[in-house]
């Protein structure tokens, strides 16, 4: 990868990440829970979030190698007591889903921007914002769709967690433990991608319809 698509391309990767991870801090202190607001996560600064395999090694990698799969990475967890929250079980769902929405929102944040560069052909600026448009949208969607993937501890394990009987939520909370090890082995396998692709280009043909993008 060339290195200013890759500097161009950097930015939206970790707003993407680091971002998700201040919305959840953000919505567990609306419903009570200020643990990680004690500890200055509820930020937009790069720096408080982090991690530096996961938000910048696995990234840069992948950008650098330019496979052609998911982009993948996370940043240091944001702490959430959730046993503190007003109604533990309910406001779970509300809390996991604060990330993928953040998600959701820069995706739509990056699309209005591409559509804008393109129209601003002759600007000086418009071939870098349509370089950081395209990797703002792509990783956003990506990690969108990745953590709404039902398995503990991403997102959309702790939205089925909520949803669940009491019964059947306790028993699938457990799985937690080895949440980390499977979403790995689905990773490399190359399950994870052919579950999730799918997902993402009907997302992506959605966008371009929205905002008249060019596939």
């Amino acid at each position: 990868m060339d290195p200013t698509v890759f500097i161009l391309a950097a930015l939206p990767v970790i707003l993407a990440i680091t971002l998700h991870e201040a919305a959840h801090g953000y919505v567990a202190r609306h419903f009570g829970d200020p643990t990680a607001w004690q500890a200055g996560r509820i930020t937009a600064n790069p720096l408080k979030h982090i991690d530096p395999v996961g938000t910048i090694l696995v990234p840069a990698i992948i950008l650098l190698l330019s496979t052609g799969g998911i982009l993948f990475g996370w940043a240091k967890p944001v702490p959430v007591n959730f046993g503190r929250l007003h109604h533990p079980k309910r406001d779970m769902l509300w809390v996991a889903a604060a990330g993928p929405a953040a998600n959701l929102a820069m995706l739509l944040f990056w699309a209005a921007l591409m559509k804008l560069a393109l129209l601003q052909t002759h600007s000086f600026f418009s071939l870098p914002m349509q370089v950081m448009a395209h990797y703002g949208m792509g990783v956003n969607i990506a990690l969108m769709v990745l953590n709404l993937f039902p398995l503990p501890p991403l997102d959309g394990g702790r939205i089925a967690v909520s949803l669940l009987p009491p019964e059947a939520a306790w028993r699938f909370a457990q799985v937690e433990r080895f949440g980390f090890p499977i979403l790995l082995l689905l990773l490399f396998t190359g399950v994870l991608s052919s579950l999730l692709t799918p997902v993402m280009r009907v997302l992506e043909a959605l966008i371009e319809i929205l905002f008249q993008l060019p596939s």
